[in-house]
């Protein structure tokens, strides 16, 4: 028979769990103890120290030390091996205290409702009692901030750099990383006869597409041709080699089942702010692609601003903002003087502390890039999911000149493939923006089948990423680091979350230009003609400074951006099909339309503010 408990107005093992909050203040405790014991390591012979340990040492050695010990040994074996009983005493002793602690310590005991913790349990506990994962989660917060800090500290100069002086700062150094490309190549061509003579020629395309094809229904048969890819990719080898690395992760997760994790930790694990920032001058300077999706939306845009004095841009996906600056300088530079500017950023709500802190922190970017240019402006961002924000939630007022932004954004938005019974998110959107009425839509595409099946997006992933695994290979030297950096954190893990994911899981879903042509007009939206003289900058801009295989070409009213004869990415603008009743704001792309000036002017501001889910800021 058990041994009745020893201390009867104890608590037992049941209740201690309702005392765990005080356990994050033990840990702090526990922390400056071990601060001390590395001061004590650090001075051994300390005479303050040597003190305190005789002192200890004739208490030890003392007599009274047996009676301890056959007071123990007369205690229940029970009780002794109870650490629960034990643990009880420990926080009946803490509730003690706490009753001579101040009223307003922030040590409290708080009942939490948290289940007791059995002893054997397979949380990992360290010495003092703490989850080593609670642990690292308070020693992880705790220390995010600073570094958080110190990182946009050294980020800001870059940062500003790049917001004042744009296009400069990102074609410095182009001339001489062109001289040393063209003293490459000859050596380059060297070498790779000189390996086609020496090793054996695989080709890593076919051996990719067998293995694609293997996955769904041979897995033995996948597994050693990923062995085989694997054995021939490289993350520094050529263009093919290093394109097939981030296809066989792709593989590889998805044979594991694990695609899900790897590209969150991809995505989460990514590199600095400040390498990313210098990664993507280096992209901005030798490929054409993002220079060209900002300067057709910006002069798209400063025409739709002719002649108004007030200019509301709805931004879907705001990132870094590096698209605005050189509109702001236009705009100051108007004759006339500028418009009051007001740029509405919807984005989606960001996980952790302070989500809406990289908000803020574009806000106040902008604001001071605006200050420099001389024009008056506010900025506002709405965190929620895009296809519920509407019209009447953008406080649009009627004299002002609103245009809608969307640059390679909407590929995230989830298809019919996701979404069968109700109407897709992409629609959804797309409607909400006719009901907006803009008088401008200017929209961004990645041209891609991504939203069919495995076998047929992984063929669609491949040529695509091979053109611009090839784009990077011709124009940036194999040895960068900052090259590593853009196929990783720009283009390796869109192709693993292509593979490797399904279901909502998989972000990347690409469309062609034509089906988003049938959809936009679908949603009520009618498509503008190219402007000539953007066309023609376009063009000029990509023949004279960039590489020669870009291609700028014109489709069914669409500017076509690719590499090599492979269409990557496509602009277009559109209008809704009732809104062209004589706006001010189109004039400029097509001829004028008749009817009332404003089409606007149902549009009321919405007095109630953002629903629920949003965030606001304003300057």
């Amino acid at each position: 028979m058990a041994s009745p408990f020893v201390f009867p107005d104890v608590a037992t093992a049941a209740d201690v769990g309702a005392r765990a909050a005080t356990s994050s203040y033990i840990a702090r405790i526990c922390l400056l103890m071990e601060e001390e014991e590395d001061v004590h390591d650090e001075h051994p012979d300390h005479p303050a120290l040597l003190h305190a340990q005789q002192t200890f040492a004739q208490i030890l050695s003392s007599a009274s030390l047996s009676d301890h010990a056959a007071a123990a040994a007369a205690l229940p074996k029970d009780t002794i091996d109870n650490p629960d009983m034990f643990t009880a005493v420990f926080f009946k002793g803490v509730e003690e205290a706490s009753k001579f602690l101040p009223a307003d310590t922030d040590c409290k005991l708080v009942s939490c409702g948290q289940p007791k913790e059995k002893f054997g349990d397979k949380v990992r506990r360290d010495r003092h009692g703490a989850g080593h994962e609670e642990m690292e989660a308070q020693v992880g917060r705790t220390s995010k901030l600073p570094t958080a800090e110190l990182e946009e500290a050294s980020a800001r100069d870059l940062f500003d750099e790049m917001m004042l002086r744009g296009y400069d700062v990102c074609s410095k150094g182009v001339d001489g990383l062109c001289i040393d490309m063209d003293k490459k190549k000859t050596r380059k061509k060297n070498r790779a006869r000189w390996e086609r003579r020496c090793t054996k020629v695989v080709d890593l395309h076919t051996l990719l597409i067998h293995c694609a094809k293997a996955v769904t229904d041979d897995r033995t048969s996948a597994d050693l041709l990923l062995k085989q890819i694997k054995e021939h990719a490289s993350p520094t080898g050529d263009a093919t080699q290093r394109m097939a690395y981030w296809f066989a992760q792709g593989l590889e997760a998805r044979l594991a089942g694990t695609g899900r994790q790897v590209y969150r930790s991809l995505s989460m694990n990514r590199t600095s702010v400040v390498e990313f920032l210098e990664a993507y001058k280096l992209f901005m300077s030798t490929c054409c692609f993002r220079m060209v999706a900002f300067a057709f939306a910006n002069k798209t845009i400063f025409g739709a601003a002719m002649g108004r004095s007030k200019l509301h841009i709805v931004d879907y996906g705001l990132h870094y903002g590096f698209q605005w600056p050189e509109l702001l300088r236009l705009l100051g530079a108007r004759d006339g003087g500028p418009p009051q500017v007001r740029i509405t950023s919807i984005d989606l709500p960001q996980p952790g502390f302070r989500p809406a802190n990289h908000m803020a922190e574009m806000r106040h970017r902008l604001s001071n890039c605006a200050r420099e240019f001389g024009v008056p402006f506010k900025f506002q961002a709405v965190l929620a999911p895009w296809e519920t924000v509407r019209a009447e939630n953008l406080n649009v007022e009627p004299d002002e000149a609103l245009v809608v932004n969307d640059v390679f954004n909407f590929r995230t938005l989830m298809d019919e493939s996701i979404v069968m019974d109700n109407t897709s998110p992409r629609d959804v959107v797309l409607n909400n923006i006719t009901k907006m009425k803009p008088d401008v839509f200017i929209q961004g595409i990645v041209n891609g089948s991504y939203g069919t099946t495995f076998l047929s997006r992984f063929r669609e992933a491949l040529f695509d990423q091979s053109a611009l695994f090839d784009m990077l290979d011709a124009t940036m030297p194999q040895e960068s680091q900052l090259r590593l950096v853009i196929e990783r954190d720009i283009f390796g893990w869109v192709a693993l979350n292509v593979i490797a994911c399904e279901g909502e899981d998989r972000v990347e879903r690409g469309e062609t230009y034509k089906k988003w042509q049938v959809r936009n007009q679908r949603a009520g939206l009618r498509q503008l003609p190219l402007n000539r003289e953007i066309l023609k900058m376009a063009t000029d801009t990509v023949k004279n400074h960039y590489h020669k295989n870009f291609i700028i070409e014109e489709e069914q009213q669409w500017l076509l951006q690719g590499w090599k004869g492979r269409i990557l990415l496509a602009h277009s603008t559109w209008v809704a099909d009732d809104s062209c009743s004589g706006c001010s704001g189109c004039y400029w792309i097509f001829e004028p339309c008749k009817g009332k000036m404003d089409h606007r002017t149902e549009l009321r501001s919405s007095k109630a503010g953002f629903f629920i889910n949003q965030t606001t800021l304003e300057s």
